[in-house]
Parts: structure tokens; C-alpha cells; sequence
């Protein structure tokens, strides 16, 4: 019987045969990993981002209704130009030094419980502005709904850094930031509606408007509290694996944050570079509320008739192009790492739109306006990629709502307005002040240092 010969053993081939397998495993592991994270995201973007949406609704609306009750509170109350402007800006004073507790309270206690509180508060001080009897009373009111809604907005960016990786939150923040332009094109012609609708005692409609409006935001507060979790952790809805990859990326990238900035609250506070953010915030806040405070009365210019829904209609167009623009130009910024690029250019663009209106007639003033609303409101998703990409821990909380102190600029664009106007004896020339700041803002935003998302692994 004939012997077989030996087989021949290549332990070298064996070996790479062996490590070809292992980089296999390995790289079907990271697929699947990165399946589960894309998943998770997709989840959690389908659940929280449209409820987080319509709360911003609610609350731009609130704050912002006080646009169309200026020509109401003149008549039948007595306020004056110059003490709406006041009262206008007020909101912003306790609005933006009360964000910084309000957010160290909500990191402790999480936003199920505090977000709730906040928005039950609001609701309940907006609605009261029905009842305001002259200037004294409108200001003590608007300094309360500063105060009650001030941890609503820091909160929610601050929320949004626990659920969604850095390399897709300027597109989560851009659709959350559809609430402002979305509370305008919807809550233009409604508080159009009441405004016009035919008188229901015992109440003006003006009172109607801001009790209805307001008592949105008391539902909308209970609600939320059956509804929001506070990180992912404690979602129960989130599948294991989905949760896993989700807390496994989010806790890398607070890391990698860790190493880049502060994440303690003095560190924070001496750090140069939120300066820097603070200074770009305040001038977007003069730009943007220099718009949503006026637009209305420029539009009822423009037409020639008084606020009513004909021009709550007309107004609501330049926040259906806000609306296109903030859902668009974010996912750019993410996709291709524009975020500076685009975010100078949007308020260079704006501002020079701004230029254009004053001079302008009805249709091309209408289009100008439309560009003007469009950039300011696309680009502060955007712009809070720069902070949330910095700051860690509670220098993040904190610091988040230090830089929302750039809401000041709501109190300073009014009034800058109109000081100017009377400086110089011309109803365009507190646009135009305005105007000028939105192209210098646009050069210190070029000025921002950026890094690059570190890709998923």
C-alpha cells in the first residue's frame, strides 16, 4: 500500500489567514456598530427634535407677539413708541442673566423635570400681559416672562449635546431652530386672526391673543413632562444595542472635548474664545429681533393698511423662506464642514440685503426682507456647532447659557433702532445701523477657529 506523504503546514499563511480574519470580525463589528448608532440617531431625531420643535414654537411665539399687539397697546392702553421699545427689550435683560442658573439646574435635576416648570411659568406670565393697565405693568411683565422663559432655549442646546453626536447637530439644531421661523409663518396669521376677528367680551382681541397664545405653552408644559427623558440612558424606547453604540460615541466625543476646552465652570468663564462666541451672539440677537420686532409694522408700511391678517399673511412670507433656509444650509455646514464658510457668508449676505430694503418699493422690499430673515435665522445653528463643539461637562452647561447672554442684543436692537431714527431724523436710519452691524458680525464669525468632526468608529 502506497504511503501517503505529509501534508505541508505554511504557518505563515495560516497566520495571515488568521489576521485576515480578525480584521474581518473587526471591521463587521464597526459596520454593525455604526448601523445601531445611524439607527439610534434616526430614533431619537424622529422623537425628540419634532416635540422639541413645537416647544420652540410656542415659545418664540410668546415672546414675539408683542410684535403685532404694538399698534393695540398704543390705542387702548397708552404705550409709546419709545416705552414698547423699552418694554420690547426688557424680556431680554432677565431672559439672558437668568439663563445661566437655569441651565446649571436643569445638567443636576435633568429636563424632564425643569423643562416642564419652565414652560408651565411662562405660559401662566404671558398670559397675564392681557390684563397690563399701562408701561409700568407691561414692564414688570416682560421682565417676568424673561425670567420664566430664560433655561428654555440654552436648555434644549444643551439637551441636544446628550442625544445627538457632533458631526449631525448642526442639522438637529437647524430643524429645532424651524420653531422661529414656523412660530411666524404660523403664528403670523393667527395673531393676525385675533387681532381682526370680531370682538368677543369681555376681553379686546388683543387680551384674546395673548391668553390663547399663552396658554399653549401651560399644556404644552405638562405634556412634556410624560414625554422627555434625560439622556439616553434613561430612554426606554432606544433597543439595547442602538442605546449602547449611541452612549459609547457621545461619551468619546465629551472626551475628546475634555482635551480640547474647558469643562469646569471658572475655566470657562476665563476662557477668551467664549468671549468671542458671546460678542458673535449679540450681534446675531440685534439683527435677528431688529426683524422680528419690526417686520410686521414695515410690512404694514409697505402695503399701506394696518396690522390684520392681511399683513400677518405677508409677513409670515419672509419666515417660509427663513424656514427653507434653516433646514437647508446646516445640513450643508455637516455634511461638508462649512460651518464657518457658511455662517459668515449667510450674515454677510443678510446684511447687505438689509441695505437694499429701506430704498426699496413693495415687491422688491418683500424679497429683500425675505433674504435679510432667511440668513440671520439660518446661520445660528450653525453658529452653536462652535461652542457645543468646545466646551464640556459644565463648562458646556454654563457656558451655553453665558453666550445666550448675546441675547441682550434683543434689549440693545430695538432701542438702537430707535435712537438712531431720532439721531437722525429718518425712519431708515436705525436699519441701517442695524445693517451695518450684521456685515461686521459676519467678519468676526470668519475670524472663529473650527476643527473637523472625527469620523465614526
Amino acid at each position: 500500500m502506497r504511503k501517503s506523504l505529509p501534508t505541508r503546514t505554511d504557518s505563515g499563511s495560516v497566520a495571515h489567514r488568521g489576521q485576515t480574519g480578525t480584521l474581518l470580525a473587526g471591521e463587521f463589528r464597526v459596520r454593525a456598530v455604526n448601523r445601531d448608532l445611524e439607527r439610534a440617531i434616526a430614533r431619537v431625531r424622529r422623537r425628540l427634535v419634532s416635540v422639541l420643535l413645537l416647544l420652540y414654537i410656542i415659545s418664540f411665539l410668546d415672546r414675539a407677539n408683542i410684535g403685532f399687539a404694538k399698534q393695540a397697546l398704543q390705542t387702548y392702553v397708552g404705550i409709546s413708541p419709545e416705552a414698547y421699545a423699552l418694554a420690547a427689550g426688557l424680556f431680554f435683560v432677565s431672559y439672558s442673566f437668568s439663563g445661566f442658573p437655569s441651565n446649571l439646574i436643569l445638567h443636576r435635576i435633568g429636563a424632564k423635570i425643569w423643562m416642564s416648570i419652565i414652560m408651565v411659568a411662562w405660559g401662566a406670565v404671558s398670559m397675564s400681559t392681557m390684563f397690563v393697565k399701562g408701561s409700568a405693568s407691561l414692564y414688570t411683565l416682560r421682565l417676568l416672562l424673561g425670567v420664566a422663559e430664560a433655561g428654555f432655549f440654552p436648555g434644549v442646546i444643551l439637551y441636544l449635546t446628550y442625544w445627538f453626536p457632533d458631526r449631525v447637530r448642526g442639522q438637529m439644531m437647524g430643524l429645532f431652530y424651524l420653531g422661529v421661523p414656523f412660530s411666524l409663518v404660523l403664528g403670523s396669521p393667527l395673531s393676525g386672526f385675533l387681532l381682526g376677528m370680531h370682538p368677543l367680551p369681555p376681553f379686546e382681541n388683543w387680551q384674546w391673543m395673548f391668553l390663547i397664545e399663552g396658554f399653549l405653552a401651560v399644556v404644552a408644559g405638562f405634556a412634556s413632562y410624560w414625554y422627555l427623558d434625560n439622556k439616553p440612558g434613561n430612554a426606554a424606547w432606544l433597543p439595547a444595542a442602538e442605546k449602547q453604540a449611541l452612549v459609547a460615541r457621545l461619551a468619546r466625543e465629551e472626551n475628546e472635548r475634555r482635551a480640547l476646552g474647558p469643562s469646569g465652570i471658572l475655566p470657562m468663564l476665563r476662557n477668551p474664545r467664549v468671549l468671542q462666541f458671546l460678542l458673535i451672539y449679540t450681534l446675531i440677537q440685534i439683527s435677528v429681533y431688529g426683524a422680528v420686532f419690526y417686520l410686521p409694522t414695515e410690512v404694514s408700511e409697505l402695503l399701506h393698511k394696518p396690522a390684520g391678517l392681511e399683513v400677518g399673511v405677508v409677513s409670515a412670507i419672509p419666515w417660509v423662506c427663513a424656514s427653507l433656509a434653516v433646514w437647508w444650509l446646516p445640513r450643508i455646514a455637516d455634511s461638508r464642514n462649512l460651518h464657518r464658510t457658511l455662517a459668515s457668508a449667510g450674515m454677510l449676505i443678510s446684511g447687505v440685503a438689509s441695505f437694499v430694503f429701506p430704498a426699496s418699493g413693495p415687491a422688491v422690499g418683500l424679497i429683500a426682507l425675505s433674504i435679510v430673515v432667511s440668513g440671520i435665522i439660518a446661520v445660528q445653528p450653525i453658529f452653536w456647532t462652535f461652542p457645543t463643539g468646545y466646551l464640556a461637562d459644565r463648562a458646556a452647561a454654563g457656558g451655553i447659557a453665558v453666550v445666550t447672554l448675546g441675547n441682550l442684543g434683543g434689549f440693545f436692537g430695538p432701542y438702537m433702532k430707535v435712537w438712531a431714527d431720532d439721531a437722525f431724523h429718518s425712519p431708515n436710519a436705525g436699519l441701517y445701523l442695524l445693517a451695518a452691524l450684521t456685515v461686521l458680525n459676519a467678519g468676526m464669525i470668519a475670524l472663529v477657529r473650527t476643527r473637523r468632526h472625527s469620523e465614526p468608529s
